[in-house]
Order: structure tokens, then sequence, then C-alpha cells
């Protein structure tokens, strides 16, 4: 029998498979984006819609949460998510990165990278390349035997990800890593690049030896996306390994839409050429669960919704919409759809109302949350500084004299990254923000304290250069005078609430009507099912949620339009209670209570007031 190959035919323009012309119809599914459970529902779906592959993402800081020390289990067992693409009967279009964009934390790249401040990331700097080296030596490993040449099912791989549109254009990193991935995969294996369809992209983003492909979105004219790729690849299959479906939403934004009708009219376009097509951004978009959403910087910093739904054919719960049936109906006119019908949607339930109370304010569980105690220091130290990727940090210091009339408290422009709540002597004053508002008037006295909780929104994941530092990156000043003599405090919230922190300690004493963070508690049980639900926060500001210990991500309704969070139904229980903690941020409702409901709500976005 003829060994099993993927390669480019370059006199037939077209992919040959075991010898064969061959195109492929993807879609893109982030496996760090679902829940394991659901894992196979999605996939079935994505089989069912009529697609022949899946492009995944592997994000390197999901696997790498410190130097040398991998995660690859439960929830983060890719090689799982991988073997059950086979036994579907999927073909893989893989993406390892190392930065992968994807709106995710910091692109994908670990945020431990920052430790050495004046790395310069995705280029030929020794300490960049040394790091994705060990990442790459461990993972890779992992993906040659799945590849098509060697039985498995993975057919191409990409390198790095739109490097076109990244500032430093380094073609020698490109070479870098074209060698390594060679010397790990082996000479076989299928290796591209993808960009924009601009040829300033193109010409930062391509390499000899990978093949290029480009992205486009519905409203591009076809003909001249491809005549970019064509001037880089003049001979070869025609390929689009992003066509948007969809958009994301970022907080304070609109809630993006796509019409169904124009998605599938540009499909049929790609698709009458000829070409290979991976639907991207997104098939089934997912949840930026726990801290994993990114952000862009496009003049300003815009921090992006936990919901990444995308408006995508499967939603965010995984249920197939008109766009999707509109998609499958384009694809049966090319190819046929595997016999039966789609899987019907998941079974949603509203599990109704639940009152919450108040368990602490946070700066009265600093001994919990910061076990190690405070760092102290003349002067405020990053996230970065202090080894603390995600998450929540409070900067405390003293007032060093009486202000009896209102002075102003002020940091640097852009030092707030990205939002930090003013407390004195525990009284909430108010928010910094990042882009926003960077100073208060306060009033106190001397030797008052100074709380400053230092919120992280995620890390830029697209945009200008990508080493976002998080925390206070400058100095706050009284009327100008720099504040000095700091105690900082890593907080460790997740692990806490992991260990049945607060449910399983004893209530503080409550400091009932004050404002700022504090967290509060609640439990509910089911009606003997577990179903998937969705959650809002009626009259609450901002914050994080957690359900039985696990981080659901950050809800704003205040600013939306994000106005429900995804509780997917593997978080619940049966027959026993569900607790419920909430880190509310700047003033929860005088009776606080959460609402379960059947169906999400995404559109109702407030202005800045």
């Amino acid at each position: 029998p003829q060994a099993r190959s993927f390669q480019i035919d370059f006199e037939r323009d077209c992919f040959l498979k075991d010898g064969v012309p061959f195109r492929y119809v993807s879609g893109s599914i982030h496996y760090a984006r679902v829940p394991r459970p659901a894992w196979r529902d999605r996939l079935l779906q994505v089989y069912m819609s009529g697609l022949s592959a899946v492009q995944v993402y592997v994000p390197w800081n999901y696997h790498e949460p410190l130097p040398g020390v991998y995660d690859f289990a439960g929830e983060r067992d890719v090689e799982a998510f991988l073997d059950l693409t086979a036994e579907l009967g999927l073909l893989v279009i893989l993406r390892p990165g190392p930065y992968i964009c994807a709106e995710w934390e910091m692109g994908g790249l670990p945020a431990w990278l920052l430790w050495k401040e004046d790395i310069v990331l995705r280029s030929s700097d020794p300490a960049y390349l040394a790091a994705v080296d060990s990442w790459l030596h461990v993972l890779l490993p992992k993906i040659k035997p799945r590849l098509y040449q060697h039985g498995g099912n993975i057919i191409s791989v990409q390198v790095e990800n739109e490097y076109g549109s990244y500032y430093a254009c380094d073609p020698g990193y490109l070479r870098h890593l074209l060698g390594t991935f060679r010397a790990l995969l082996g000479g076989e294996v299928l290796l591209f690049t993808t960009d924009e369809a601009q040829e300033e992209e193109l010409h930062c983003g391509t390499l000899r030896g990978l093949y290029a492909t480009v992205d486009f979105g519905p409203d591009s004219n076809v003909t001249e996306a491809f005549g970019a790729q064509r001037r880089v690849e003049p001979r070869g299959p025609l390929v689009n390994s992003e066509y948007y479906t969809g958009w994301l939403d970022y907080w304070g934004g609109p809630h993006a839409s796509t019409s169904a009708t124009l998605v599938a009219r540009g499909l049929a376009n790609v698709l009458q050429l000829g070409a290979s097509v991976n639907m991207q951004y997104m098939f089934h978009g997912g949840t930026n669960f726990a801290y994993w959403s990114g952000a862009d910087f496009k003049e300003q910093y815009k921090p992006v919704t936990t919901s990444y739904d995308y408006d995508a054919p499967l939603s965010e719960a995984g249920d197939p919409t008109d766009k999707l049936f509109a998609i499958r109906t384009v694809i049966s006119k090319f190819q046929p759809l595997p016999v039966g019908p789609m899987p019907p949607a998941t079974p949603k339930y509203a599990y109704g109302r639940v009152a919450l109370h108040k368990y602490a304010d946070l700066l009265d569980v600093l001994d919990v949350l910061s076990p190690s105690g405070p760092i102290q220091s003349p002067f405020p130290l990053t996230f970065e500084a202090i080894k603390q990727a995600h998450g929540f940090v409070v900067y405390s210091t003293q007032l060093p004299r009486d202000i009896p009339d209102p002075a102003t408290l002020s940091a640097p422009p852009h030092s707030v990254c990205d939002r930090g709540y003013i407390m004195l002597q525990k009284e909430y004053q108010g928010t910094l923000e990042r882009d926003g508002q960077t100073a208060l008037r306060v009033t106190g006295k001397a030797g008052d304290t100074l709380d400053v909780l230092l919120e992280n929104m995620g890390r830029i994941s697209f945009g200008a250069n990508i080493s976002d530092f998080k925390g206070l990156l400058g100095n706050l000043s009284l009327d100008s005078i720099p504040l000095s003599k700091w105690l900082i405090y890593p907080l460790a919230i997740d692990t806490a609430v992991q260990q049945g922190w607060p449910h399983a300690a004893l209530p503080k004493s409550r400091s009932w009507g004050r404002a700022g963070p504090a967290f509060y508690t609640g439990t509910f049980e089911t009606p003997g099912i577990a179903w998937d639900t969705f959650v809002k926060f009626p009259g609450w500001s901002k914050g994080q949620l957690w359900i039985n210990g696990f981080n659901l991500g950050r809800y704003w309704p205040r600013r939306g339009p994000q106005q429900t969070l995804f509780v997917p139904g593997s978080v619940l229980h049966i027959g026993r209670p569900n607790n419920i903690t909430v880190l509310e941020l700047e003033g929860a409702p005088p009776n606080p209570f959460l609402l379960f409901l059947d169906r999400p709500l995404f559109n109702r976005t407030l202005t800045r007031s």
C-alpha cells in the first residue's frame, strides 16, 4: 500500500492527500475555551456540519505556568483532545505558536518571559529563543506521532502566527523556528504561515520553506485577497487560514454580529475557486474562563470579554445557529455531508434566584489570600517583579501627612495596569484605570492606611509591542509628591477558593454597608440535573465568579455588553449544594442575589457614566 502522505502539488495548484488532489473545509475550536466534558459534543457538531478538519491552537502559557513546570492533565490534556478529533474522523491543522494571538492572555506567551524586563518577544533575542526551544522540545515530540505521515490526523502545522503584523519583522527568528520544527517533526510535515492578505504583512510574515497562506473575511474581495497570496506563492493551493465568521467583543463596546447570509455567500465564493478554507474566528468560540482573556491594543487598551461567543456558527454554549445551517448548506453544494441529522442543542436550565451574603471585605482576609505575607519595597513593584501572573495584588502604604483639605492622589498616565481600586482606612474611594481616570481627591490623617487593589484585566495579545507589564508601573503621588514605603501583597485567591474557602471557613464580622472589594457567598441545589445555565448579576458592578471552586471569569454588567456568564453543567453538583463565591470589586446591590437563566444576554452596553 502507498505510504500516507500530505503534500503540495505545485503543478496542479492543490494539496495531495495520499497522492490524490484534496481540499479541506475546516473550522477553529480552542480546547482551552471548552470544558473537557463538552469536547466530544462540540467536535461531533463540527463533523456533522460537513467540515473535514479542525484548526487547533496550543496556548503555551496554558501548559507551562512556570519555567520548566508543565501541565497536560485534565482540561489541559491536548493529546486527549487530538485523539478525540481522530476518533471522530476529523483532520487537524495544528497551530502550536509559540505565539498564537487568539485574543488569549499575552497571545499564549507565558507571563514569566517578562521576568526578564528587557526581553524582546517574538524575535531572535537569545533569552526568548531559549525559552521557546525548551517548550517546543516538550510539545512537539507529543505531536510527531500524530502527524498524518505517521498514521495520525495532523495534516499541517503553522509556524508562528500572523508574524507580518508584528513590528519586529525578524526573518532570523522565523528561520530559527523553521529549523526547530523540522528537527523535531521531520522533513515530511507540511509547515505553513498565515498573514493578512496585504503586501507588507506578507513581506515580514513569510519565509522560503514555509508555505504562505492568507486570512480574510466575508466582506473582502476574494480575487484580490488570493491575488496577494499568489504574489508570494505563485503556484500551490489557494488557502484562507482564517475566514472570519464573526467578531469578538470588548468590554464597553457593542456586541459584534456578522450576517449569516454574508458569511455563507463569502464562503461559497472561496470554495468556488477550489480553495481550502478554515473558518476561524471562530467556528466555535467558547469561553475565556478564569483570567485567560487577552486584550487588543488599538490606540488604547481594549480588554476582551469573558464570553468568546464570537457570533460563531456554534454558540458559546455549543448550540447550532442559523449561521451554522447556512454554512452547512453551502458546504453541501461542494462535497457530501455526513449521513444523519445535526446533534440537538444541549439542554439549559434556569435555576432561578440565589440570595448571597457578604462574607468579608477583601482587606480583612489578607492573611488567607496572601499567606506568605507582604513584600516590602520603597516603590511599587510590577506583577512580573513579584512573579504573579494573573489576578490581583494589593499595594499598601500610609499617608505621610495630615490632609485636612482634599489633595490629588494620582498615577502617571497608563501606569495603572489595568484597574486600581483605592481604599483609605478601608473606605472605598473610587477606581483608577489604565486609559481612563488617573486621579482622585482624598482627605485623611498622617498614618492612615492607603490600599490599592490592582486588577490585571489580561495581557495584550495583539497590537504593538506585547510586553504588557501589570500592576502599578509608576508610583502614586499625593499632590505630585511620590508615596513610599509600600507593602505589596500577592493574592492567591484561586488557591484559597479551590481549597473550599470561604465556604469551609468561619464567617467574618461583616461591615454590611461598605462599598469596595468584598467576598459574597451563597449556595443552591439543582433539581436532580446538572444542565448548562447562564448567570446574571442584577445591580452588581464588576468582579469575578467561582462556582464549586471553578473560576467562571470576569463579570462587568456596568460596562457591558456581556450581561451573563456561561456556567457549564459539568461544574455543577447533583444532590449536594453548589457553592457560589463572588469577588465584587466596586459595590454589590443592597440585597445581593444572582439570577440563573436558560439563555445568555450579550447586548446591553451602558456608557462610562
